[in-house]
């Protein structure tokens, strides 16, 4: 690997895929990545938060104060915003306040948790901070209650769920995360143990056993990069544990901090690894860094500006914010997705269709021909990652099996796949994420189904069971995140549905109730970007619909009123990008070539895109290489 120059010391231009190599590499320098620490006592509780540079580390300034000194606090980040949650002033605290790391200054209150708590854990990622465990007023109990908040939004707490058993520390940075998943070091419960458990952020509910670490250890830092994450010092211990977030297993020692650092703090830039504490005299300005995915012995690398312990720390660069990449590293390239859509097949009326059909979705305009589908047909799924888009079933009219594939950088016809578990048509499109696709509900035969399956993307092969819809229907919507797909709507048998249930992506298993959309009917179109989700259209007794709703896909709840559609009709192939979803074609009740867009992330009523090249009608498949489901994959 090249050694290129820092930015900060380099003359001359920077070659892009010089810059790609960096960023992928862990070795771009992120300047303004940023750790804020506070909520520590040694020997009193104060109110300051200081912070220091994950680049250069070197003696910490003063960041602001928070509303009230407290300590043992949990602390979570995103890309823009920090919350210090709960704490002991000596009374436990139940609210969160909040700062912008772009702005030195005082915090101010964010909203409450469900307990007063202190000495409870919190980490998160971009969307949602979670708070695990703690002490509980007024018993002074361990308590097992994990609640979230979303960052972005002022609020209080909600329910998230349980851990595997009540547990609290002195350290109160006990958890860390990957963008998808969260690792919790059980603490005292009262006993000293080795337990890790882990929470999936996107879905609530109760943690899971995890492993365990090489020694009972209480009192330490976990902190982590978006793949692994390193449990570090604490009673009696300087070992560096570490486990890969992705697979359950127990943790491996693979280093040490340099000095014994007890009652600890800890937080990341998702390539290097800070820990702080106790370090034998009552508090301690000394902190240490070290290289998360080399271990070793740790290194002096500043001093704060007073001794401190009991303390959490949290950053803008963590783990759990995709590896650092966004927002004080640049993006990688096509890290928001691409900007081509496809429309695939459909029914005019009187012949189903062969004709592939591509649009520039941030561009209004007439689509092109892209290629043919080796048979005609309508009905099908789309789904899709960055370079290839799937034709999934479908009906000719008989129901199919097979699963067409197209590679968005090559004009040109649709080529084999593999097979669907069953023959099916009308089931969703776009449901999924980079590397994998899902197929849910449809017609299969006389019935309707509730079956998902899945494929992964880039293999060539056969679809497998991934799970069950928790209602059977057909003819319905799916949006995506990078981890959550999302079913809407549809056909039941002998009526229609307004039922919206979802999936976690990465993990097989059956659909969970998300809320309602905001009328019965089927043949409605799913577009989304990275956390919102768009329905827009269908049918039911009463006719053909213009209704536009919304959810956010990250928090179950019933769809919001967005706009109307431009003309309404159902059974549109739908199109996005990270900005930008078009309705294409369907019926009105006729079959329609007009194309119409929102701005998915404001509201609003649609607009006029353009035309396809021939009324498209019945249920053509939608798709393209930059949907929600693709940004930050």
């Amino acid at each position: 690997m090249a050694n290129y120059p820092q930015l900060d010391n380099s003359s001359g231009v920077w070659n892009l895929r010089d810059v790609y190599d960096a960023v992928m590499g862990g070795y771009w320098p992120n300047a303004n990545a940023i750790a804020l620490v506070g909520c520590g006592n040694a020997p009193t509780t104060n109110k300051d938060i200081q912070q220091f540079n994950l680049t250069s580390g070197g003696q910490a300034t003063t960041f602001g104060n928070l509303s009230t000194g407290r300590q043992a606090a949990g602390s979570i980040g995103s890309f823009t915003r920090c919350l210090f949650t709960g704490g002991a002033n000596p009374s436990y605290q139940n609210n969160a306040d909040y700062a912008e790391f772009s702005t030195q200054g005082n915090f101010a209150n964010f909203g409450d948790l469900t307990q007063n708590v202190t000495n409870n854990s919190a980490t998160g990622n971009s969307i949602r901070g979670l708070r695990l465990g703690g002490y509980i007023s007024p018993s002074s109990a361990f308590t097992n209650t994990v609640d979230y908040v979303t960052t972005a939004a002022l609020g209080n707490a909600t329910d998230f769920g349980d851990l595997t058993q009540a547990s609290g520390s002195a350290s109160a940075s006990m958890a860390a995360s990957s963008p998808t998943r969260v690792i919790h070091k059980s603490g005292s419960t009262p006993s000293t143990n080795n337990v890790i458990e882990f929470l999936e952020i996107a879905t609530t509910g109760n943690a899971t056993d995890f492993a365990d670490t090489s020694a009972s250890v209480k009192d330490s830092a976990t902190l982590s990069s978006s793949t692994r994450a390193v449990i570090s010092g604490g009673s009696v211990e300087t070992t560096l544990d570490f486990v890969t977030i992705a697979s359950q297993g127990n943790a491996t020692d693979y280093g040490d901090l340099a000095v014994n650092h007890n009652l600890c703090f800890g937080t990341s830039n998702s390539v290097k690894g800070v820990v702080g504490g106790d370090d034998g005299a009552p508090g301690s300005t000394r902190y240490d860094q070290f290289n998360i995915s080399t271990g070793g012995t740790s290194t002096d690398f500043g001093d704060l500006t007073r001794t401190i312990e009991r303390a959490s720390a949290t950053s803008n660069s963590h783990g759990g914010l995709n590896d650092g990449y966004q927002g004080t590293r640049p993006l990688p390239f096509n890290e928001a997705g691409g900007d081509l859509g496809i429309v695939a097949g459909g029914y005019d009326g009187s012949n189903r269709l062969t004709l592939i059909q591509s649009v520039k979705i941030s561009s209004t305009g007439n689509s092109n021909k892209f290629g043919d589908l080796s048979v005609a047909k309508n009905a099908m799924a789309g789904i899709s990652s960055k370079i290839r888009g799937l034709v999934a079933g479908g009906n000719t009219p008989t129901e199919l099996n097979t699963i067409d594939y197209i590679t968005f950088s090559t004009e040109g016809n649709s080529a084999d796949f593999g097979d669907l578990t069953q023959a099916t048509s009308v089931p969703a499109n776009q449901v999924g994420n980079n590397t994998r696709g899902l197929i849910g509900g449809g017609q299969s035969g006389p019935a309707i189904t509730n079956v998902i399956s899945y494929v992964t993307i880039a293999t060539i092969g056969n679809a497998a069971d991934f799970g069950d819809l928790s209602v059977t229907r057909g003819t319905l919507a799916g949006t995506s995140s990078n981890t959550r797909g999302v079913f809407a709507a549809g056909e039941v048998p002998g009526n229609y549905s307004n039922v919206i249930d979802y999936v976690t992506i990465a993990s097989t298993g059956n659909a969970t109730d998300f809320g309602d959309v905001q009328a019965i009917r089927k043949g409605t179109s799913g577009v989304s970007n990275s956390t919102r989700g768009v329905f827009g259209g269908g049918e039911n007794d009463s006719g053909v619909s213009n209704i536009l709703g919304y959810v956010t896909i990250a928090t179950t709840g019933n769809a919001t009123d967005f706009g109307d559609l431009s003309v309404a009709r159902t059974a549109s192939g739908p199109l996005s990008n990270s900005v930008t979803g078009i309705f294409a074609g369907g019926t009105d009740p006729s079959a329609t070539n007009v194309m119409d867009f929102i701005t998915i992330g404001s509201t609003g009523n649609a607009s006029d895109f353009g035309d396809l090249i021939v009324n498209t009608g019945s249920q053509p498949s939608g798709l393209s290489n930059g949907h929600g489901g693709l940004v930050g994959g």
